[in-house]
Parts: C-alpha cells; structure tokens; sequence
C-alpha cells in the first residue's frame, strides 16, 4: 500500500502539475490521477459582469489533510467522491501553501492575509487554562471586514486564536456566530464533555477520563461526535442565511489525531466502507475520517442547490497543513503528501502545500486547474475582492479573483512567499518563482530545490548557485519584523 514520492507523482499527473506553468488552465479533468488539460468544461463568465453580485462565501478548512489525501489529488485508496465532484465543477489549484506547517498560525495567516513573518500569531503558543495565545483587540481578520460589508458571519470548528473571554475570541474578532472548539487542545477529543457556542459552553452527553480544565483527554463515554454537531451547526448557519450575503468559516477537525489516545487517536465513530481492509486500524481510521468529511461536503453542495442559492455561492476547500504522524497514522501508508517530501511540522513541500479547490458554478469554469502560485493569506484580499470592499494597505496578500474568474493575464504574482516555524530551533523557508530555499534551525546554511525540476526535494543544489543563496538569505531576513514571543536567532 505504500507509495514512494515517484509512483505518486506519475500516477497524480502531477509532473505537468509541477511543469512551471504560470496561471490557469481554461478547464480540466479533475477526476483522480488527473493532469493539466483541457476537458471541455463551462467556461467562467468574463468582463465587468462577473463581479455583479456580492457572493454567499463559504471556507471549509480541513485539519492536517494531505495533498495527496483526495481522489481529485491522485489518492486512489480513500473515497472523496463529493469533494472530487466539487473539483469536476470548479477549479484545482496545483500550487497553494498553508500560512504554516501547524495550526494556529496558519490560521492566523488565514485570517488576517499577513504570513508568518508579519502575523501576531507566529506558532502554537499555548495560554491556560483553555487556548492560544489569543489575537489583540481590534486586529483585521476576513470576517470582520465582510461583516463591515453586511455579511452575517459564522465560524463552526477550531479556532485556536483565542479562548474564551479573551481579546481573541470569534465574537470579538469579527464573527456573529460561532459553535466548537476554542483551543486547539480541546480539539484533540473528538467526544470532547463540551463545546462553546459563542461564548458559553454546551454540554455534550460524553464522558472523559479524569477530565482536564483544557477539556482535552481521552473520553470513555462516546456519545456526541463533535465533527457531526459541527457540521449540523454550518449547515443550519446556510439554512438561517440563505437570502444572504453570509460567510462560513467551517474549520473542522477532521483528520487530525486524539494527541492523548495513543495509536487509537485516530477517533471515528465507525469505519464504514474500510472495515474489511487489510490495513492497521489507525488507517482504517484516517481514509474513515476523510470520507466522513467528504460525506459532509456532499451534504453542503445539495444543501446549497435545495435552496436555490448554488450559483450565488463560493465554496473553498483546503487544509491548514500538511498530513500529520500522531495518533498511530502512517502518512507514507496512503502517500498522504502525494509526490511531496516532508510532513505537518516540515518547511519542506508535503508540510506546507495543500489542496485548493474552489467551486462558484457559472463563474468559475467547471474542471479548471490553476497553477497560479497562492497561500492563505490570499484569502483576506480575495474575499474583499468578491464582497465589493477594499482589503486594508499593508497585507502580504494578493486578491486571486482573475485566477479564479479564468483571467490569468490580469492575476499579479507575488516576488515570493515566506514561512518561519518556531518548533525545533526556528525553521524558514521561501519560495521565489520555482526556487525554494528552506534553513533549518539555527544553521546557517541554506538548502535549495528547483521545484520545476524537483518538486519532490530531493536533490539540494545550493552549492551550485550561489547567487539564488544569497538572495534567499536576504529576504530570509527581510521578510519578518521582530516579536516578542518568536524571537529568531
């Protein structure tokens, strides 16, 4: 069942993928194992009238979900037939980056179109008794400029950008309605005692060993399976605000690990469809937790067609970060990185690239790719954008919405993206056109990959071209401004 990084890249196509093609094709296969090319889909309406109505916006964001994780990335074990359906009607992007290779900064990149080198939250910084360190008063997110524009806004999931009574909570960042977790750590139990709507907690009929005041652990009553209440919540949000305009964030824990349950964190309330694998349980439980998401999907896309709101509607999908090893989850057992080196926590591609599928059904031209070279905090200008308000000076974002519209030649392309990550030593990494240069720790020394011809990472060239080092070392430094809690040295 094991995939190595070369079989993976010629079954997903991805080598056309990964060919240094710059914008978007006008329409594609997006069936699984596909490559860029033409397969005749509805183009995407052009000119002036394609921004003639505000959409309905809806951000699904998956947890340590893998490239190559869905059928519509090359993944041929694990059934995604909804989100690969939503990929056949919409357009996939090749060449999209998590804000980081963990959680909360990648959703603070998310939310405030700032990366890694300029966000407030940098990495995974824990406050107690419940959260993150939590965004400051008055910070720029996506949903409090769509609520400015009169979107109604909600957020069902994880947050971890703030706990509860804090400057950082959802309703003080911009959100109307929110339902799930306010820490990341309570997110680890998926059969967790409670839940926050808004700001009060909801009791949940499961019980946990020896229970924390974090609200994570291990529960030994399993009754309320809180991916499920999450999604009942984001689609009851759509059902309260079908005459629009709304915004969902639905940032849902699946498929990350119970970090407390050992080998069984990989917590589902059945395997279904895998239950007769030959495969080690903690997978069963992956491709189970995975398809469930993608059950879930499917109920979102009909949803939106039963109340006449289909055409009025963006849906995002993508993931936070990379596939993760916790929880007894093996993410070479499925090739979860697809063709890509490296893991949630790596700098390097599988720890940082991640799916993007967008779907607006005659706007956006059905089966469409894009390589356009993007990352989370091209979310902010994009949305802005869409909702007929200007995005704030200062971001690191570019607007995507010719890329999305299938006018390339009007996309700007960013100089470069920049991460740093503050686990083992303080990691960077920039990507600039198809170089990459990653420093690990406290090392002075450089690594540097040619994605065009090595989108894999498998051979560092750095010795070979000097000058491409230097400039990496420069923006390196120039790319951040200090702060107080993640000091690079």
């Amino acid at each position: 069942m094991k995939l190595n990084r070369r079989s993976f890249l010629k079954s997903a196509g991805f080598a056309v993928a990964a060919a240094g093609l710059n914008g978007c094709t006008e329409s594609q296969s997006a069936g699984a194992g596909h490559a860029e090319r033409v397969a005749g889909g509805a183009p995407a309406k052009r000119g002036r009238d394609a921004l003639d109505t505000r959409p309905n916006i809806i951000y699904v964001l998956a947890d340590d979900l893998g490239y190559g994780d869905l059928g519509c990335y090359g993944q041929k074990a694990i059934q995604t037939p909804n989100i690969d359906r939503m990929a056949a009607e919409g357009m996939r992007f090749s060449r999209h980056y998590a804000g980081s290779t963990v959680c909360a900064p990648s959703r603070c990149c998310l939310m405030t179109g700032l990366h890694t080198g300029h966000s407030y939250v940098r990495g995974n910084r824990e406050a107690k008794p419940l959260g993150q360190l939590p965004l400051p008063e008055g910070t720029v997110t996506v949903a409090g400029l769509l609520k400015q524009a009169g979107y109604a806004t909600g957020l069902t999931g994880k947050w971890g950008l703030g706990g509860p009574d804090s400057t950082g909570a959802p309703n003080r960042q911009g959100f109307d309605y929110f339902f799930g977790y306010l820490c990341q750590r309570h997110a680890h139990n998926y059969y967790p005692e409670f839940l926050f709507e808004n700001q009060q907690r909801v009791p949940l009929r499961n019980k946990v060993a020896e229970p924390r005041e974090d609200g994570a652990g291990v529960a030994v009553e399993k009754v309320d399976y809180s991916h499920d209440l999450i999604a009942e919540k984001a689609l009851a949000f759509i059902e309260r605000h079908r005459k629009g305009p709304f915004f969902l964030y639905m940032a849902v824990t699946i498929p990350h690990a119970n970090n407390e349950a050992g080998k069984a964190g990989m917590e589902v309330p059945d395997v279904g469809i895998y239950a007769d694998k030959d495969w080690p349980d903690p997978q069963k439980g992956h491709a189970a937790m995975i398809s469930r998401l993608d059950r879930d999907m499917g109920r979102l896309l009909d949803l939106l067609k039963r109340l006449g709101i289909d055409d009025e509607t963006l849906v995002v999908f993508s993931s936070d970060n990379g596939p993760h090893k916790e929880g007894g989850a093996d993410p070479a057992f499925f090739g979860s990185s697809g063709p890509l080196r490296g893991y949630k926590r790596d700098l390097y591609e599988g720890g940082i690239r991640v799916p993007l599928i967008a779907r607006w059904p005659g706007r956006i031209a059905a089966g469409s790719g894009c390589n356009h070279i993007s990352a989370f905090w091209d979310m902010l200008p994009t949305f802005a954008e869409l909702a007929g308000i200007e995005a704030p000076d200062g971001l690191d974002g570019i607007s995507m919405v010719p890329s999305l519209l299938g006018r390339p030649d009007e996309q700007r392309s960013h100089d470069y993206l920049y991460w740093e990550f503050h686990e083992r030593g303080g990691d960077q990494a920039v990507r600039m056109g198809d170089w990459k240069a990653i420093r690990l720790g406290r090392a002075n020394r450089l690594e540097l990959y040619n994605l065009k011809d090595d989108p894999g990472e498998s051979v560092d060239i750095a010795d070979q071209c000097p000058e491409t080092v230097e400039k990496a070392k420069k923006l390196l430094i120039e790319s951040r401004t200090e702060s107080e809690f993640w000091p690079l040295q």
